[in-house]
């Protein structure tokens, strides 16, 4: 299935992989499975700061990404090489009255300072 945006990006979605062991028989989170996804729509969200105390900004991603796409609300994703956490659960976008399957839009947003 060709992706739904001929000119769209492409997104990576990173999550740890199966659990494993540390040296005390502890369960830990295994290392990083990464997905790349073709053909994603990106478009900015708007951002805050907050000068009070600290200069932070938080900032935020919308992706479009094709229907059926896997993101669970704790993943990360990182687009044009900056990373970023997913935001909630993903929905999926489906026509009622046609039955069109538009995408999985994912919300993402990542804190600095």
């Amino acid at each position: 299935m060709p992706p739904p945006y001929p000119f769209g990006e492409t997104v990576t979605i990173i999550r740890p992989g199966p659990p494993t062991q540390d040296d005390y028989g502890n369960d830990v989170p295994g290392p990083d499975v990464e997905v790349e996804v073709a053909g994603c729509a990106v478009w900015p969200r708007t951002s805050s700061e907050d000068v009070q105390a600290r200069l932070q900004v938080l900032e935020g991603l919308n992706v479009l990404a094709p229907f059926g796409t896997d993101v669970r609300p704790h993943d990360r994703a990182r687009v044009r090489g900056v990373l970023y956490e997913v935001d909630g659960d993903p929905g999926e976008w489906r026509s009622p009255l046609t039955g069109t399957e538009g995408g999985v839009q994912i919300e993402l947003s990542r804190v600095t300072g």
